[in-house]
């Protein structure tokens, strides 16, 4: 197995508290990996330390098979990254900043720049300071700069925030291209789950500076059942009906108006004849599927496996 990065044991302490505790993780090479955790988890500390901007109090990082030092300057030629806010250069425009980015990197093939601006949205504002910039703009640019160096690895730290909804599926599916047809590896951070979802390959959930879990997206689908949800007046009477009438075990009371039931072999047409032949009054019923923010919420509250 190939890993563009990996973390060994990593923790770092400030003033004596930890804020990321033995965090072992392992990137795989041409992977997007989907960074899930609540704010203050530890994510973007990780990303600051994967990048030599911190360094772990305890533990070591491995990336491209070599030991990060405070030395490691030609491993990091080969990253590219948005951790935080992006800044700029605001008096000057989108293409200055990224030209003055290329001159700082020694990247002399500036042909480029028009090519990263196209792809990110950014064609046809080349007079515009980026002062006069929307957050979405900005961080479109960010991405932009990320790019242009064509890197090997791009750690991107929430990438779509400040994104509308076309901006979003634009960077989901730029994400998607560079994955799979220029073998980049992307470490991305989004508490958008519902996008995570549709572009991860692997997700590393992390609470309180932990990691506690790291799983294929492949293996959260393969566990995810289907169901129906059924808004009811009164779940509790329609749970008599279920048990009684149907014969029905596998359900779950969610409140006191919906209940969940993974019995494969029951049909919504068989459930709502029999639940109204008995007088329960249905407000909704949907055929569901678990979707990675209940995985993740059921992580991060300690609740669990998915049911």
């Amino acid at each position: 197995m190939n890993y563009i990065a990996r973390t060994i044991g990593v923790t770092k302490t400030y003033a004596g508290t930890e804020v990321v505790s033995n965090v072992n993780m392992n990137i795989k090479q041409g992977e997007i990996y989907g960074f899930l955790g609540p704010n203050g988890a530890g994510k973007t500390t990780i990303m600051k330390m994967l990048t030599n901007l911190v360094k772990p109090t305890v533990g070591e990082i491995e990336m491209f098979g070599e030991k990060l030092t405070p030395n490691s300057y030609e491993v990091l030629k080969r990253i590219g990254s948005i951790i935080e806010y992006p800044f700029f250069y605001d008096k000057l425009s989108a293409r200055d900043n990224l030209e003055l980015h290329c001159e700082y990197m020694g990247f002399h093939n500036k042909k480029v720049i028009d090519q990263m601006m196209e792809s990110v949205g950014l064609k046809n504002t080349d007079n515009k300071p980026v002062r006069d910039f929307s957050l979405g703009m900005r961080q479109r640019l960010g991405i932009a700069r990320a790019l242009i160096t064509t890197p090997e690895f791009l750690i991107l730290d929430e990438p779509i925030n400040g994104l509308d909804p076309v901006g979003i599926k634009e960077m989901r599916d730029l994400f998607k291209r560079l994955s799979a047809e220029y073998r980049i590896t992307l470490l991305i951070s989004s508490h958008i789950l519902g996008e995570i979802e549709q572009i991860a390959d692997t997700v590393g959930v992390i609470r309180g500076g932990r990691l506690i879990e790291e799983v294929s997206m492949e293996s959260i689908r393969g566990t995810q059942s289907e169901y129906i949800e059924l808004q009811v007046i009164n779940a509790r009477k329609a749970i008599y009906v279920i048990e009684h009438q149907l014969t029905l075990n596998n359900y779950k009371l969610v409140d006191e108006h919906t209940v969940r039931i993974y019995d494969p072999g029951v049909a919504p047409s068989e459930l709502t004849g029999q639940l109204v032949q008995h007088g329960i009054e249905i407000e909704s019923i949907f055929k569901r599927s678990h979707s990675l923010e209940e995985y993740f919420l059921n992580i991060v509250k300690g609740d669990g496996d998915v049911a």
